[in-house]
């Protein structure tokens, strides 16, 4: 067998259930089990990367990737990768289970799921959709540098949103909570509050007007602002952009590049769904204070990135056996001192903008548009009315710049981030922000 000068392995062996209902009744319920492993070999420049299914491939599978990065090499060389030095992890304090959602019988879930729906559908809902998921997976990770180790993780969660609909027009009201913990979370009552929100958001928003587009100040709240930390932050900082020009943080460690309130960090070991103890490169998890008092302080490496530019590897991370790219895990602006009272009055007239409908977001470029779930109107630090169809949009060193005032209430919204064809569990977070200037999408 030809030789290479690194390979790795990881090993997945793992479950999952998740179930639909529509309208309150069962529209699908899907078990996976699985197992088997992701294989990279690295020659001079070339990366060769292979797959196996079950237990037995895994030496054909170190054959095929070692020669596919040789050939790769021979034909194509390119600049010799030098990857960082590596050190084993120490797995531990992972996160308990005090309920294996394996050990709930399905009827339960079904009817959790029918008792979230029926908390949605209030008066003016026309239509709900609830959600469930369970996984868990045993990654097992070894390298040609000696490396040993694995870890187990069961991650839950659930969706439920609500249409309200008057013939002509309709709204959607949404609510979801994924975490890295048993099926004990279900045991909670306030995610039937959760259901509850997200019918009253759909039908008030329904009989909300249309914002008024325009530039002045805002308050963002804890979700939008995590929106905004993740996607037009969170992706700027992650090295393998940067490394390919596509990213507004390029050649600007140790500059100044927000308000000195803003401090946006990125955690791995907080015990929240995108936490893992170590990466799909076997290095050990750790936090990356991303920007510091406003000055931009790391970016997110994987080995062969912080290899290139310096930096701590442990950012790598990877859907299944894909293989691994740089990603985020739990991404957020950390609290300051200020309380969204103070934010009312120091904003006076404006708008105050929560939740998130998606959005877009060029990391190249530096500009970003993210759709709000809701607005309201502020007047003399007042909250007044609702409106619907309000975007947030602008250059993101701008907003970071014109950061005014920094909440002392970060909360976490959890999710999936998609990159490289991959979807990965991240949650992102912020207390209230105060911004002093920011373009509104509305009605002219």
């Amino acid at each position: 067998m030809r030789e290479s000068e690194f390979h790795d392995v990881r090993w997945i062996e793992g479950e999952s259930t998740s179930i639909l209902l529509d309208n309150g009744k069962i529209e699908d319920i899907n078990t996976n089990y699985g197992n088997g492993c992701g294989v990279r070999a690295l020659c001079g420049g070339s990366w060769g990367y292979t797959s196996s299914e079950g237990v037995d491939g895994i030496d054909a599978a170190i054959k095929a990737a070692i020669e596919l990065a040789s050939d790769v090499n021979k034909h194509s060389p390119r600049e010799k990768v030098t990857l960082a030095s590596y050190c084993e992890p120490n797995v531990e304090n992972l996160p308990s289970i005090k309920e294996k959602p394996q050990d709930i019988p399905v009827e339960e879930k079904v009817e959790l799921l029918k008792d979230l729906s029926s908390n949605a559908s209030c008066k003016g809902v026309s239509s709900t959709s609830a959600s469930y998921s369970e996984s868990t997976l045993k990654v097992h990770y070894t390298n040609s540098e000696g490396a040993d180790c694995e870890y187990e993780l069961t991650r839950v969660g659930f969706a439920i949103s609500a249409i309200a609909s008057d013939g002509a027009a309709y709204q959607v009201g949404r609510e979801s909570n994924f975490d890295v913990c048993g099926y004990e979370m279900f045991r909670d009552p306030e995610i039937l509050e959760k259901a509850q929100s997200a019918g009253k958001t759909a039908v008030d928003l329904l009989g909300a007007r249309q914002a008024k587009g325009g530039k002045g100040p805002v308050i963002l709240d804890p979700e939008l602002a995590g929106v905004f930390a993740h996607e037009a932050v969170g992706h700027a900082s992650e090295a393998d952009l940067v490394l390919e020009g596509s990213s507004i943080l390029a050649d600007r460690i140790g500059e100044e590049i927000a308000s000195p309130l803003v401090n946006i960090i990125d955690d791995p070991t907080l015990h929240k769904f995108g936490y893992y103890p170590f990466d799909a490169e076997g290095m050990q998890s750790h936090k990356t204070d991303i920007i510091t008092d406003g000055v931009l302080n790391s970016y997110l490496h994987s080995r062969e990135t912080a290899g290139k530019l310096g930096g701590t590897s442990g950012n790598s991370r990877s859907q299944g056996y894909s293989a691994p790219v740089v990603r985020m895990s739990n991404t957020y602006v950390d609290n300051g001192n200020s309380n969204l009272d103070e934010m009312l009055e120091e904003l006076g007239d404006g708008m105050y903008l929560a939740g998130t409908r998606g959005g877009q977001v060029n990391t190249g470029e530096g500009i970003f548009q993210f759709n709000a779930e809701k607005g309201y109107i502020v007047e003399n630090g007042e909250i007044g009315d609702l409106v619907r169809d309000v975007s947030l949009s602008g250059n993101t060193l701008e907003i970071l710049k014109n950061v005014l005032l920094v909440g002392n209430d970060l909360k976490m919204h959890s999710g999936r981030c998609g990159k490289s064809g991959q979807a990965v569990p991240v949650s992102d977070g912020s207390p209230h922000l105060l911004i002093s200037d920011a373009l509104v999408g509305g009605v002219q």
